[in-house]
Parts: C-alpha cells; sequence; structure tokens
C-alpha cells in the first residue's frame, strides 16, 4: 500500500496522462523547476499532503482525473483547457482550506529574508502575514499558467 502510495507521487507517475503534459511543460518553464537555488519542486510537493488521511483525499481526488482522461473528458488540450478553470479552483479550495500547507512545508514567514525581497514583495509579504492571508490568495499561477475567469465574473465586476 505504502510502495503504491510513493509510486503514484513521483512526477514521471503524474505527468504520464496526455492531459498532464501541458502543465508538466508550464511548471518545467516555472520558478519551481529551475531557479538560481537548485531547489525543484516536484508535483507531490505542491499537490499532495504528507500527512495520511489528507494524502489519501487528494488520492481519490486525483482518481477522477484519471477516470476523465480515460472517458476522454480532458484527453485533448482544447478540452482540458474548457476544464481548466474547474479543475485549478477545486485546487485552490483545498490550498486554502489547508492554509496553504503544501506550500509551507518549504515556505515559511520566519524564514524569509525580506531584504532580499522587492521592495513590492515585502510590502505584500508583511500585509498578508499580518492579514492572515494564505499563499494561494496571491500566488496563483506561480508553478502552471493561471486559467482565464469565466467571462460572466469578469463582466460582473
Amino acid at each position: 500500500f505504502s510502495s503504491v502510495l510513493e509510486a503514484t507521487n513521483s512526477t514521471e507517475f503524474c505527468t504520464s496522462c496526455h492531459s498532464m503534459q501541458w502543465v508538466a511543460d508550464e511548471w518545467r518553464q516555472s520558478m519551481h523547476h529551475t531557479n538560481p537555488s537548485g531547489v525543484r519542486a516536484e508535483c507531490r510537493d505542491c499537490h499532495v499532503p504528507r500527512a495520511l488521511a489528507p494524502k489519501l483525499g487528494v488520492k481519490f481526488a486525483a482518481a477522477n482525473d484519471v477516470w476523465h482522461e480515460i472517458l476522454g473528458t480532458i484527453d485533448s488540450k482544447e478540452k482540458f483547457e474548457a476544464h481548466r478553470r474547474n479543475m485549478a479552483e477545486r485546487v485552490w479550495a483545498r490550498m486554502l482550506a489547508s492554509d496553504s500547507r503544501e506550500c509551507r512545508a518549504c515556505h515559511t514567514a520566519a524564514a524569509m529574508d525580506l531584504s532580499e525581497q522587492t521592495r513590492t514583495a515585502r510590502k505584500k509579504h508583511r500585509r498578508a502575514e499580518r492579514k492572515g492571508l494564505t499563499c494561494i490568495e496571491c500566488h496563483r499561477g506561480v508553478a502552471h499558467k493561471e486559467p482565464p475567469e469565466p467571462e460572466e465574473e469578469v463582466a460582473a465586476r
């Protein structure tokens, strides 16, 4: 059981589905893949909780994506993009509910050297900490492109 869980956490496994090739390409172009420090965040680092119960919940949710790949719902780039916003919103909601638990496994406010950040970043990080915001509220689209908002949401503004 543990071996299967671990094998399905690998980036190679996650990106083996046809529909994940596009997001894998985006990740390869992001700071989570290539950066000055040489630290790479793999799929599991951002998407899979370390504790067993939350991990199993994410695995069951991911099975839904695999099922839709098999059904052909998201088996082309065009179909995937049509469903991308909905899939992203589910991930963002999970990250929001967990206070960006997976982000915080690597990034901690206490370890940030604000003096090395731009003035704008320093200001935003201080404000986010003061307001109790979580990472995903500001950092959507860091490792994958952020899908456009539905037109009705944009029009309502």
